[in-house]
């Protein structure tokens, strides 16, 4: 379980190849200094060839024992010690957990070594030296694979943002069809008809909130969030609208608490649900639509009677919408449920921008 979280950041290949031109370098690195201050003086050509074969497979062997305790320990910091807090106490401890890892493996490797081939040197003596060369190395490598690591992270979460920028556009292009809706504007313009010769005072209201309605969308519509007292203004000349279509046959009953009018929601969040509840429900005399908006602790509940229609079929494309608006501003997702023959909704209000 551990190896597969390792391999989501690093496969094997691309470990292997890094640590292969790791091993190569730290081996050319330490024959030609000891070679050149007379540590360990090569004898020819051969001889280096046997020597760089047996360190550099020995090194990549120990490079494998360093960098996967190194990746657990990456994995471990990043949910416990995150770099955005606590970055002092991260790297005092990441540096002192890097120099244990890479002591214990230089010593581990140099028995080894000791079995295959007994050094001329004194013991002690390697156990020290190699001991530092894996601290440093291991440090070195410690600061390949964090930066890695940040470099495909931040690749992916840039990629990420991409995607949601494009379906943020295709949700705002969405909700803005629903508003200039054929079926909304026919019916809208229809009911302005016969108002305008039976009434012309109400005629010049309907038109001023059928304007409201479309300031409001042209003004929010680039907008992540607004405050609930400027969403439920604009769904009273949404109702308004549909009163004059329905009549006493559509019920709103609207209670929601002073103090959270100025939370947070996305816009045309009301609208959407609202839509919904008069598009697939019967509206009439005998079966008039209740619907009641109210608010419950730090959430805004929109309840309606269930009494569908037979023509009625649901994509549930707005719902989906919903969720996916409040997914690009915070974790809390809406609540959708049926509870005694009615449909309820639950939209999280935001009390800080």
């Amino acid at each position: 379980m551990i190896l597969s979280k390792i391999h989501r950041f690093f496969s094997f290949a691309r470990l292997l190849k890094l640590l292969f031109l790791l091993a190569i370098g730290v081996q050319l690195a330490v024959i030609a200094y000891t070679h050149f201050n007379g540590y360990y003086v090569l004898e020819g050509f051969g001889h280096f060839v046997v020597r760089f074969s047996v360190g550099a497979s020995l090194s990549l062997l120990g490079s494998f024992f360093l960098a996967y305790p190194d990746l657990i320990v990456i994995l471990y910091f990043n949910k416990v010690f995150p770099w955005g807090r606590r970055i002092f106490k991260r790297l005092i401890l990441q540096l002192v957990v890097s120099v244990i890892i890479a002591v214990v493996i230089a010593v581990g490797i140099t028995f080894l070594s000791n079995l295959i081939r007994s050094f001329g040197e004194d013991l002690r003596e390697v156990l020290f030296y190699n001991a530092l060369i894996a601290s440093v190395v291991n440090l070195i490598l410690m600061t390949i694979l964090e930066g890695s690591i940040y470099f495909d992270e931040s690749k992916k979460a840039q990629k990420e943002a991409e995607n949601l920028q494009e379906e943020l556009s295709q949700i705002k292009f969405e909700v803005l069809k629903s508003q200039i809706n054929p079926h909304f504007m026919f019916n809208s313009l229809n009911v302005l008809s016969g108002l305008i010769k039976k009434d012309p005072n109400k005629a010049q209201e309907f038109v001023d909130e059928f304007a409201h309605i479309y300031r409001y969308v042209l003004d929010t519509i680039e907008q992540p969030v607004t405050t609930l007292e400027q969403e439920l203004d604009f769904i009273r000349s949404y109702l308004f609208l549909q009163r004059i279509r329905y009549g006493k046959d559509l019920i709103i009953n609207e209670n929601v608490d002073g103090d959270m009018l100025s939370a947070f929601l996305p816009p045309l969040s009301l609208q959407v649900l609202l839509e919904n509840a008069i598009k697939h429900n019967i509206v009439n005399e005998e079966k008039p639509l209740k619907i009641d908006i109210f608010t419950k602790g730090e959430w805004l509940m929109v309840r309606n009677n269930i009494q569908l229609k037979n023509t009625s079929k649901s994509t549930g494309i707005g719902l989906k919408n919903l969720r996916k608006r409040y997914a690009f501003i915070g974790d809390i997702e809406p609540h959708f449920k049926v509870v005694n023959g009615n449909f309820v909704v639950m939209l999280p209000l935001i009390k800080d921008e």
